[in-house]
């Protein structure tokens, strides 16, 4: 007797104070993701939120003033919550030369390995991290975002 077990899908909620038009292709993206990475998550909450909201939150929870990309809050081993600033990703595509959900994208695949337990506080965790993250967008087909000399696409299956 064989016994197929089902990956658990992903419980995916993404509200938009800001950049509304990116939630379509953010949820068909992490939902395939959450594939890739066989994370372990089964609810994430992602909110799309500008600059003040952004900064509130930093100031809060880091104690550091002014937006910041992304911020992550673990609720349990299997849940938590991510805080994207739309304008921050924005003013980071337009300084790459790449498109705005790309660059959203990666701030919510940072925000997913920094809820499974990943840090990027040291210089080593730092690289780890970010490659991780280019080759999971390569996987995906949208090609490496943090580093320019990854950007190749994988070829279409």
């Amino acid at each position: 007797m064989t016994i197929t077990r089902r990956r658990a899908k992903l419980d995916l909620l993404i509200t938009a104070r800001a950049g509304r038009s990116y939630v379509p292709f953010l949820k068909k993206m992490l939902r395939r993701a959450h594939e890739v990475m066989r994370s372990p998550l089964r609810e994430l909450s992602v909110a799309l939120v500008g600059d003040s909201r952004m900064s509130e939150l930093h100031e809060r929870f880091m104690g550091i003033s002014g937006p910041t990309d992304v911020l992550s809050f673990p609720l349990d081993e299997h849940s938590g919550e991510i805080v994207i600033c739309v304008p921050q990703a924005m003013r980071a595509a337009k300084q790459r030369g790449i498109a705005v959900e790309k660059e959203l994208l990666l701030y919510a695949l940072h925000g997913m390995l920094h809820l499974q337990g990943m840090d990027d506080r040291t210089d080593a965790d730092f690289r780890a991290m970010h490659r991780l993250e280019d080759r999971i967008l390569i996987e995906l087909g949208i090609g490496a975002v943090f580093n320019p000399s990854q950007r190749q696409t994988r070829r279409p299956s």
